[in-house]
């Protein structure tokens, strides 16, 4: 008897919840998304679902996890070009390409969701900010920034606001207005 991909339980389970999970929290947000229709996009039992994660809330932060553990957020991924001069990399994260069903960054999605700072995800999410800004600073330096730590500091609101203001308007406008922002900023430092 041969299996499927979308048989229930068996081998792959944990794939199939991160999966399901990765693509329902975004898509529709993580409150909304129940774990009924988890497991049923997930072809998993209740019962196997909590043997890999013991909460909800456990799932919430392996799904935000999961994007560190594969490297970079595509719109971030510019910064770790090496056939770019740091100058470009800084301005191509405000690249004004957004895709459909673009809803902005998962990390600030999930922060917006979640209210109490305690909470596992807001921890990742939050450990991921930070982390990002480390990069910004990085290439801050690099791009020869007199002071690269507030360079960083401004980038990063831009970036988020930007992303969160494209998502809301479903417009790529607000991304052109940054990088026209960040030009002014990268000349000034």
């Amino acid at each position: 008897m041969t299996t499927s991909s979308t048989t229930r339980g068996g081998r792959g389970a944990r794939e199939r919840i991160l999966r399901a999970a990765t693509r329902l929290f975004y898509e529709q947000g993580i409150n909304a998304t129940g774990i009924g229709e988890l497991t049923e996009v997930a072809h998993v039992s209740k019962r196997t679902l909590y043997q890999h994660f013991e909460s909800k809330d456990e799932l919430v932060a392996a799904y935000l996890r999961r994007f560190d553990e594969e490297g970079l957020l595509p719109r971030e991924q510019v910064l770790a070009r090496t056939d770019l001069p740091a100058r470009e990399r800084l301005l191509g994260l405000f690249d004004d390409a957004i895709g459909a069903g673009f809803r902005g960054c998962p990390y600030v999605n999930a922060a917006a969701e979640i209210a109490d700072p305690r909470h596992p995800a807001r921890r990742v999410a939050a450990e991921h900010k930070r982390a990002f800004r480390g990069l910004l600073r990085d290439t801050a330096r690099e791009a020869g920034a007199a002071d690269p730590e507030a360079l960083a500091d401004r980038l990063a609101i831009l970036f988020d606001g930007a992303l969160s203001q494209s998502a809301l308007l479903n417009d790529p406008g607000p991304l052109r207005h940054a990088r026209s922002a960040v030009e002014g900023l990268l000349a000034g430092a």
